[in-house]
């Protein structure tokens, strides 16, 4: 039964999935459908939960069905889907990872990433400028990479980057510095001397996550952004909020995100 009387679902709906795993925590099935039927699309978002050692098979069958026309990706993903794409944007090539696929004429997948714009722009919503700033990003994966693009490329001074897996950070840090548009540095969890301090990784969404940034150096002057939707407010932004910061939390973000992602799916 539809208990929203005004989602339109018949044989002729548009399907777009929205893939990940887990897949529970996420809120935008409901937005994004509610977002192209607003557009006068019939379509809706449907969530899917696949595992990673599955993607690939499950990703084939879907690009089966004729009434598919794109895939928002959310964790573990976004790099995986880069290889799915026939043609991607200049954004997504250079990040090689991807959150929302739509078809080419030919059925074959064209991907974007737009986590970092998005994020960008949620900041700006926020009264957070970037230029001139030190921001600190914690977290090198999809989303990390994605913000810390957008970031490094937005006008800040300085971008430090700490993430657990010295890799991938050391590899995400050496090819922003290559761009030349802001200092790029390693970082750590200490947000000391930073404007801006980021956490885009999945820390807080499970009780007794450790705090992904040092919490107890927080000061009212630093502004503290996570990616994390689930809880509405993680611990790391109640304790920034405790501290007097202002803040920026996954939901703020993703209503960003979901307009681009929206307008991509239509083809614009």
């Amino acid at each position: 039964m539809n208990k929203n009387p005004s989602l339109h679902l018949d044989g002729a709906s548009r399907v777009v999935f929205i893939v990940g795993d887990p897949i529970a925590q996420v809120k935008s099935p409901a937005g994004v459908s509610q977002a192209f039927q607003n557009a006068g699309l019939n379509a809706l978002c449907i969530p899917a939960h696949v595992a990673p050692a599955d993607l690939a098979a499950w990703t084939a069958g879907v690009s089966l069905c004729k009434n598919v026309d794109g895939i928002i990706v959310t964790v573990p993903h976004k790099f995986a889907y880069f290889d799915v794409c026939a043609t991607t944007s200049d954004r997504g090539a250079f990040l090689k990872s991807i959150n929302t696929l739509r078809r080419n004429a030919d059925g074959s997948w064209h991907g974007d990433m737009f986590d970092g714009l998005g994020y960008v722009q949620a900041l700006g919503r926020k009264g957070c400028s970037l230029q001139g700033k030190k921001a600190l990003l914690v977290g090198a994966g999809g989303a990390g990479s994605a913000i810390a693009y957008a970031l490094a490329t937005g006008g800040l001074r300085e971008l430090a980057i700490h993430d657990a897996d010295t890799l991938r950070r050391d590899t995400l840090v050496l090819s922003l510095a290559a761009l030349g548009r802001c200092t790029v540095v390693v970082g750590s969890s200490d947000p000391t001397g930073h404007d801006i301090a980021i956490n885009a990784t999945p820390l807080g969404m499970q009780e007794g996550d450790p705090m992904p940034i040092d919490a107890d150096k927080f000061t009212p002057s630093l502004f503290v952004g996570c990616v994390v939707t689930a809880p509405a407010v993680p611990p790391l932004i109640a304790a920034a909020r405790a501290a007097g910061c202002n803040t920026l939390t996954g939901a703020d973000m993703f209503a960003q995100v979901k307009d681009l992602m929206v307008a991509f799916l239509k083809g614009q």
